[in-house]
């Protein structure tokens, strides 16, 4: 079965220490991408994380936004400018001793001082969260890839009647196609009849050949024939399923290319109006392929 580009996947999972949720949305694009958001701790199995995404999908862009609670992800440490700190304290000492102050100078507000006292953090890494966080990546990954399967099969239904619509009319082109020569051919005649007004006898051996020349001309069958390979193909191919994007999307090209040549070939305004139907509908088909994988 045909797999849709769109789909959402969620997980959420925690031990005794740490609470992690990964959350995942994939869009149409022409290759595959994941971008990852998550802290930087992380970055030691970013690699990993891509991999356990790329196992279940094969095209379309992933965002990844991952959520870590718990303790232990940051280790804090005070550091201290001891120079700095000992000429706060003689400082102090010196003006309790000029001001005639007794007691020994206070370092409870020295502790607040930023320029003495600063407070760094420094990220943990942890394989225990590595261990839960790739699990729930899979987790999630297998969602997003079940959701964008029942996508993909609400497209293959979609497609698969709008491809045997344009099957229908093409079917409907073929047995009308070999009689707008004999059309032409009445117009033609009439029109000559008409404007001889029986005075004068016409050439019907030049009027065949007009005919002929017309039927020459405006003959579709080549396209139609084509046409009808492709959708042939097309049907196939969304039965079969996989990775078929790029092919639907080259079969819809030539699909177009062969009803612009009918439209340009056929001077018949019934073809102009039957065009113009698959034409439309070749312009809704393709706006659903850019959205298979």
């Amino acid at each position: 079965m045909i797999t849709s580009m769109t789909g959402y996947g969620q997980a959420v999972l925690e031990n005794e220490r740490f609470k992690v949720s990964v959350e995942m949305r994939s869009y149409n694009h022409r290759f595959f991408e994941v971008m990852l958001r998550m802290p930087r701790q992380l970055l030691p199995i970013e690699e990993q994380l891509k991999k356990a995404v790329q196992k279940q999908v094969n095209r379309g862009k992933v965002d990844v936004f991952i959520n870590i609670e718990g303790e232990g992800l940051v280790k804090k440490r005070l550091d201290i400018d001891w120079d700095l700190f000992q000429e706060y304290i003689h400082a102090a000492a010196d003006m309790k001793k000029r001001a005639d102050v007794k007691g020994k100078p206070s370092v409870d507000a020295l502790l607040l001082h930023e320029k003495i006292v600063s407070v760094h953090e420094q990220e943990q890494t942890d394989e225990g969260l590595f261990t839960i966080l790739i699990k729930a990546t899979e987790e999630a990954v297998s969602k997003l890839a079940e959701m964008r399967k029942r996508e993909g099969h609400s497209l293959y239904v979609d497609l698969k009647t709008r491809v045997e619509f344009v099957n229908k009319i093409a079917t409907e082109l073929k047995q009308y196609a070999p009689k707008v020569a004999d059309h032409y051919r009445t117009k033609l005649q009439k029109r000559v009849e008409e404007f001889l007004q029986g005075q004068v006898e016409y050439d019907e051996n030049r009027l065949l050949n007009e005919v002929a020349f017309f039927a020459d001309k405006s003959n579709v069958d080549e396209e139609l024939i084509r046409l009808d390979s492709h959708t042939v193909q097309f049907l196939k191919i969304i039965e079969e399923g996989g990775v078929v994007g790029r092919k639907l999307d080259f079969l819809i090209q030539e699909m177009n290319r062969e009803i612009n040549t009918i439209g340009s070939k056929a001077n018949d305004i019934h073809i102009s109006q039957q065009v113009v139907e698959l034409k439309s509908e070749i312009e809704k088909i393709k706006e659903q392929v850019q959205n298979i994988e």
